[in-house]
């Protein structure tokens, strides 16, 4: 995959493209201006995004990682990831973490397979903090999956 990871401005980022990981537009105005934002470029298209969100002195978390719905299937999440993991190396932290809805089977995967251990599970996470219900693959989204890669 050839493509080119650029630090942005939060409103740089495609609202369409941040709402794909995250439905809740209330949700990623909470925490867009507190996080570092990337975009992720195929030539001049944007094909993904992800934002890194410092939560302690020691560790920072993926927050939001999407990829562009025509541009899925080509190994640019994993490469995202992978390029989360990287920036926040540079950054200097020594943890990173995710989460993932109980429902985000592929994600889960993808998650696992860059080197996240699942760590625990916010019981009823999407029930509080989403008004409207999720669903995937026919799956309630309940639960937030939570994992952490020490680096």
């Amino acid at each position: 995959m050839d493509f080119r990871v650029v630090k942005v401005e939060p409103d740089q980022i495609p609202m369409d493209l941040l709402l794909l990981a995250d439905p809740s537009q209330i949700q990623i105005e909470s925490y867009i201006r507190r996080g570092h934002c990337y975009l992720a470029y195929d030539h001049e298209q944007i094909v993904g995004e992800f934002v890194l969100l410092p939560t302690s002195p020691h560790t920072i978390e993926i927050v939001n990682v999407a990829v562009d719905e025509h541009c899925q299937g080509r190994g640019i999440g994993k490469a995202l990831v992978s390029k989360a993991i990287q920036e926040a190396k540079e950054l200097g932290y020594p943890t990173i973490e995710i989460g993932t809805g109980n429902s985000s089977i592929h994600q889960l995967k993808l998650y696992q397979r860059c080197g996240f251990r699942i760590v625990g599970v916010d019981v009823d996470y999407f029930i509080r903090n989403y008004e409207e219900e999720i669903y995937e693959d026919g799956i309630p989204c309940r639960d937030m999956i939570r994992l952490r890669l020490e680096l």
